[in-house]
């Protein structure tokens, strides 16, 4: 299998698992069947196969070209789906944009890696670019610590083994309540990162102010943690029942 369908997480459904690697390659750049085999490592009757069935089910579709790309059908079943997190968060956002005056983002662990479920963007200057869906690996950055300090013992063991932080790292983490990083995941991107809670109280996101080190430094967390923490805070608050979207 190619990169795509090594990141991913299998539901042990092997059709399945095949159709979101193939969903998931077409989804990075339109292809034709020669780039759909090169990009998922999928014999080529078994991609051509699997395209031409999401195709039918308008999960796909193909251009004039005869490459696929996303199909309608993506749309019009993501424009139904109720996330909390991200409704919440992105009630949240525009005001920690608006103090830090850098961009802002939320972050999911998906197995291992963490995707950007919701994102802000300063209007105007240098900034750190993230559309929503990007994936990072859960190997570096403030985020990708936030949501491994936080995680179950198993899979934070298996999380540390590839990481550039260590155990010891996490648990200060923890004892702080923030995370903060200068050119882990991206040169010259510092960020700072804080866990969000739900009703509950268990981490369920990380939500992050990120962007260029010359302008945030090399400890952010010292200009923004409490600015970070505050945002944190609101988003839960707008996750207890009965709370107002």
């Amino acid at each position: 299998m190619g990169k795509d369908s090594a990141t991913a997480p299998a539901s042990g459904i092997g059709v399945l698992d095949k159709s979101m690697t193939v969903l998931r390659a077409i989804a990075d750049a339109p292809c034709n069947l020669t780039e759909l085999c090169e990009r998922t490592g999928l014999p080529r009757a078994t991609a051509h196969r699997l395209a031409v069935g999401l195709e039918t089910h308008r999960l796909l579709a193909r251009n004039a070209a005869g490459r696929w790309y996303p199909g309608p059908a993506l749309g019009e079943l993501a424009s139904s789906a109720h996330d909390p997190v991200r409704e919440a968060a992105l009630m949240v956002l525009p005001r920690l944009r608006e103090i830090t005056g850098e961009s802002v983002q939320v972050y999911r662990r998906e197995g291992s890696e963490r995707v950007c479920i919701a994102a802000m963007e300063p209007p105007t200057g240098l900034r750190d670019t993230v559309p929503v869906g990007t994936r990072f690996p859960m190997t570096a950055g403030s985020a990708a610590k936030v949501l491994a300090a936080w995680a179950e013992p198993s899979i934070l063991r298996a999380l540390v083994t590839d990481s550039v932080f260590s155990d010891r790292a996490l648990h200060e983490i923890q004892r702080r309540g923030w995370a903060q990083s200068a050119g882990e995941r991206a040169a010259g991107v510092a960020s700072v990162s804080a866990p969000v809670r739900d009703a509950g109280g268990d981490v369920v996101a990380a939500i992050s102010v990120s962007g260029p080190i010359d302008r945030m430094g090399r400890r952010p967390g010292a200009r923004w943690a409490a600015d970070l923490l505050a945002a944190a805070e609101a988003i839960q608050k707008r996750l207890q029942p009965g709370t107002p979207g």
